[in-house]
């Protein structure tokens, strides 16, 4: 009896604590681990060497629509669209040279995959389209081709084992010797990431650059960035930016960011606009001359308002500073076709007369900042005084 106690007495003792080891043993089960996914090392490598730029403003549309944003001098040649080229096609692009004699767009192969072709006037007539060669070498399929003014840089956007996610765009050079393009590189961030980039255009003369992407961007729409190309690459120093800024320029999330101090982008600005107003020109020199009024001039008071002649305002003040500005817009004309004619006369000059050009393009470019400036200042002006009487 006394030994069945005692057994009793001491199961009561250890079952507190096997009870209580069980527990700690129970806390101790560690729990299961979940794997971060890793990231592509190709972005990382490319996150790395994003290339400084300065992007001096965004423009948002229907992918459609963007190619009416684009802004070239006349010695950079043409983008249309596949439509408007061929009188039929898709959404991709068409990019045709200065002189207008050769053509580079893509056409779906076997596959249906878009391969990069070109193809001469002749004769009035465009030749039988001809693949470009080398442009496949990692490409799976390649469009929206754009030619730089000499005929060797070529640019395009391509999906294959060297994108990173959707279009990439690829650089590459014509080689005479081969008649072939060397192997295509992926140009990197900050033009480049894993949606679709596609679309790159480089004005040389007014120093303006475009690329297209649809990142961040509903179905449907598409980002037209404008920044300011430069001759050789520089990318972040990460003893000056820290791994979180040089993601932010990569990744493009703010442009402001881009500005620096604000000058050159102001400067670049002017340039672009000033490509509207010499395409004006260009279009419209003799009639500006014919008509001083420019009855045609359009002016957008607000959303229900457009005016085309002084006789439309209703503010004698608005009247008067639309005079001003249909002189300053002739002034800038007269200006942008004496800068055409001298650029053209440029590559055929002796070195004397070129040292001559060299002084007045360059006061001429800067003339036509000015009035650009001075344009934009008297069409808010025009629309402020008018909109005082019509409210």
């Amino acid at each position: 009896m006394m030994y069945r106690k005692i057994v009793i007495l001491a199961l009561a003792l250890l079952l507190p604590l096997s009870m209580s080891a069980q527990k700690r043993k129970k806390r101790a089960v560690k729990k299961p681990v979940v794997e971060t996914p890793q990231e592509d090392p190709r972005i990382t490598s490319m996150r790395e060497m994003t290339q400084q730029i300065i992007i001096i403003d965004s423009i948002v549309a229907d992918k459609d629509q963007l190619l009416s944003q684009l802004r070239f001098s006349d010695e950079t040649g043409r983008i249309l669209s596949s439509s408007e080229f061929f009188g039929k096609g898709d959404s991709t692009t068409v990019f045709v040279n200065e002189m207008g004699n050769k053509a580079y767009f893509s056409q779906p192969d076997d596959s249906l995959h878009q391969q990069l072709c070109t193809s001469d006037l002749l004769g009035g007539e465009w030749s039988k389209p001809q693949l470009l060669k080398g442009i496949s070498e990692g490409i799976a399929e390649a469009a929206y081709p754009f030619m730089l003014a000499d005929g060797l840089t070529f640019y395009f956007a391509g999906k294959g084992e060297e994108s990173i996610g959707g279009y990439d765009i690829f650089m590459t050079r014509y080689d005479a010797r081969s008649n072939s393009f060397l192997k295509p590189e992926n140009i990197g961030m900050p033009f480049n990431s894993e949606a679709n980039d596609y679309l790159f255009a480089i004005d040389e003369y007014a120093r303006i650059g475009y690329f297209v992407s649809d990142r961040r961007q509903p179905e449907g729409k598409a980002c037209l960035y404008i920044f300011i190309p430069k001759a050789s690459r520089k990318t972040y120093d990460p003893i000056v930016y820290t791994q979180a800024e040089i993601r932010n320029f990569a990744d493009i999330s703010s442009i402001a960011d881009t500005w620096g101090n604000g000058e050159e982008r102001q400067e670049a600005l002017a340039r672009y606009h000033a490509i509207t107003i010499n395409n004006m020109s260009a279009t419209n020199a003799s009639s500006l001359r014919e008509n001083t009024t420019l009855a045609s001039l359009e002016l957008v008071i607000n959303d229900a308002l457009t005016y085309s002649s002084a006789k439309d305002f209703r503010s004698p003040e608005a009247a008067k500073l639309y005079q001003q500005l249909i002189e300053a817009r002739q002034q800038l004309c007269t200006i942008s076709d004496q800068l055409h004619k001298s650029r053209n006369f440029y590559p055929k000059a002796t070195s004397a007369e070129k040292q001559t050009l060299d002084r007045e393009i360059l006061q001429a470019e800067t003339d036509q900042m000015q009035l650009y400036s001075q344009i934009q200042a008297l069409e808010k002006e025009t629309r402020n005084a008018e909109i005082k009487i019509i409210k």
